[in-house]
């Protein structure tokens, strides 16, 4: 899927409207702040009297004095004289009366005299004075700014966002895949072209349409998609921005995004991550009174007021991934009147995706998208960019100057498994036994009859893993016949055999190949009827809780004795898959062996290679 760069369109800038008024303020604050922060780091002065201070004239404890308007003195006492090594403190005092005698006094024991002029008057001004006038002066700001029109607590206006398409339109050209989704959406672009021809019939417009995937899907793409095949305004929000701390905000908010559509109908007003706000009401903390529910109230009265707004059509595209936790009055008829499912890729459908993508990067000849189609199932449109993204940075980081396909292969594989650790040291005991264990689980592949074809085995440590063998489908699958498990839970034990023929033991790089075999055989047991015994009964899911399997079996949805011959026929599916792949292994022992050997001289093995090694031919599956 491809999209394109779009700016979104800003409201206009109102008469008298003062931008630069965060500046202004946080200049003040700055102010305030830098005069509070010399003010604490000027000494303390304290007030003496003039007889305190003739006393301690008298005493030679003075020695330097600074005389303001034949006013004021201030004096300091030398640090022999203050309390332990701490500094001395300014004193000031003030001369009650003129003093004749002050100055005599003062040179008969030898102080030091300066004079200045209203420096305590300036002080009392900038540090008493300017402080308030600062406050009177934001408070007065900031209420002339609250008197703007549309400036007042501007919480309650939307903040969705108007992109105006520049250049070429996104539109359903430029949604690779999705036939089905765009040809339900085809409607919804000719109700916004040309309403009055289902007007006219006594049609009603929908009032909004639901768009419900996976993420990564394309749902937003698909929702500009359609605004750009009808030509029309569309404007942006997502859920999580109706919602605020302060109560009606969101539902003001929801009040002002209908006005601005129904002022640029026709329109499409886009809500992506719906169930942020339209989650089922009664289950927040305040029962039905929070923030979150008024919003989603206010949501559902202008969804239903549209009728009553004579020319407007504006119609909701809405996103989410979590359809199941909306509150069902969003999803009757005359809300939401429609779902359309954005559903993962297939195989053609990923190849064309893949084109799409691959065209803003340089690719080598050899890179085939159909292989790569058929090696990324269950990969959305999202996905398959990252993957194209992370080939092209392999490709550069290798100093190549396109990307080949094994550039591709290592970007599944990254994706999938994690980075390929080449720099990760294991003993050589180790490393031949992982070498033993995926040439196990890929000899297995060319032998039953119903495997899917091998891709690669490696012994490069990739995550957690020291080594994988990746199958490859030849198309989607979404149903899985029984033999297909059966095959599929003796590839599993595949390790766990070879382990035990060359090394008469196994090693805990199994535990992950059981816990796969278990679930498959649990669920053939329990879920699709596959156990001859027990008949096609469904015994509960996989992955429901131990302690509420336990109160199933506590409620008698099945017997104790039931209970028993569930975990026999479980044992017996895995114990029986075991048996043929090791009948299987011992039998192509030589070719376990080769495998293996091959496999730590290259550590890396595709289909191909490995067929030629062993003299498997093209066609494989012979038993």
């Amino acid at each position: 899927m491809s999209s394109e760069n779009k700016q979104p369109v800003l409201p206009p800038q109102m008469p008298g409207d003062r931008r630069g008024f965060p500046l202004v303020f946080f200049l003040c604050i700055s102010a305030v702040a830098i005069f509070m922060y010399f003010q604490s780091r000027q000494p303390p002065v304290n007030a003496v009297a003039y007889t305190d201070f003739l006393n301690l004239l008298n005493k030679n404890e003075i020695t330097q004095v600074t005389i303001f308007d034949n006013s004021t003195i201030e004096w300091t006492l030398p640090v022999s004289s203050a309390k332990g090594d701490k500094p001395a403190s300014f004193f000031r005092t003030v001369i009650p009366y003129h003093d004749p005698a002050l100055l005599p006094a003062l040179a008969a024991h030898s102080v030091r005299i300066a004079g200045g002029s209203g420096r305590s008057g300036l002080r009392h001004i900038v540090f008493e004075l300017l402080p308030w006038f600062i406050m009177f002066t934001i408070f007065f700001l900031l209420m002339r700014n609250m008197q703007m029109p549309g400036r007042a607590l501007n919480f309650g206006k939307s903040r969705a966002r108007r992109y105006q398409e520049q250049g070429k339109k996104i539109t359903f050209a430029d949604v690779a895949g999705q036939m089905e989704a765009k040809a339900e959406l085809q409607e919804v672009v000719e109700f916004l072209k040309k309403p009055q021809k289902f007007t006219e019939m006594g049609a009603k417009i929908p009032h909004g349409v639901l768009l419900v995937g996976m993420p990564g899907t394309g749902k937003t793409l698909m929702a500009r998609a359609v605004a750009g095949e009808a030509g029309v305004a569309f404007f942006h929000m997502s859920g999580s921005d109706f919602v605020e701390m302060f109560v009606g905000v969101g539902a003001s908010r929801v009040r002002d995004l209908f006005e601005q559509g129904r002022r640029h109908s026709p329109c499409i007003v886009f809500i992506d991550e719906l169930d942020a706000v339209g989650r089922t009401r009664g289950a927040g903390y305040g029962g039905g009174h929070d923030e979150r529910e008024q919003t989603l109230n206010q949501l559902l009265v202008e969804m239903d007021g549209f009728d009553s707004k004579e020319g407007s059509s504006v119609i909701v595209l809405a996103a989410t991934n979590r359809a199941d936790v909306l509150d069902p009055a969003l999803l009757r008829p005359g809300r939401f009147d429609r779902q359309v499912a954005v559903a993962l890729p297939d195989v053609k459908e990923r190849e064309q995706i893949l084109a799409a993508h691959i065209q803003k990067i340089k690719t080598a000849d050899n890179v085939d998208l159909l292989r790569l189609a058929r090696a990324t199932p269950g990969m959305s449109g999202a996905d398959i960019s990252n993957l194209v993204n992370e080939a092209a940075l392999l490709a550069t980081r290798r100093g190549k100057e396109s990307a080949a396909m094994n550039d591709f292969e290592d970007a599944r594989d990254k994706i999938l498994m994690g980075i390929a650790r080449k720099t990760f040291v294991t003993s050589e005991k180790e490393r031949r036994m992982t070498a033993t264990h995926e040439a196990g689980h890929a000899l297995l592949h060319y032998f039953l009859p119903n495997a899917d074809p091998l891709h690669k085995v490696t012994i490069i440590p990739h995550g957690q893993a020291l080594g994988m063998a990746v199958s490859l489908p030849e198309h989607d699958v979404y149903t899985h016949s029984r033999s297909w498990l059966e095959d599929r839970i003796v590839i599993c034990y595949g390790g766990y055999a070879a382990e035990r023929l060359f090394y008469s033991e196994t090693s805990s790089g199994v535990k992950n190949d059981l816990e796969q075999a278990t679930t498959l055989a649990r669920k053939m047991v329990c879920e699709w009827g596959m156990a001859e015994d027990l008949g096609a009964i469904s015994y509960g899911q996989e992955d429901e809780p131990i302690f509420l399997a336990r109160e199933i079996a506590r409620h008698k949805n099945y017997s104790e004795d039931t209970a028993r011959r569930i975990d026999t026929a479980i044992r017996a599916i895995m114990d029986k898959s075991l048996e043929r792949a090791a009948a299987i292994l011992t039998a192509h022992k030589t070719q376990l062996e080769t495998l293996a050997s091959e496999l730590l001289a290259r550590e890396t093995l595709d289909d191909n290679e490995v067929r030629s090694l062993l003299d498997i031919p093209v066609e494989g599956n012979t038993d």
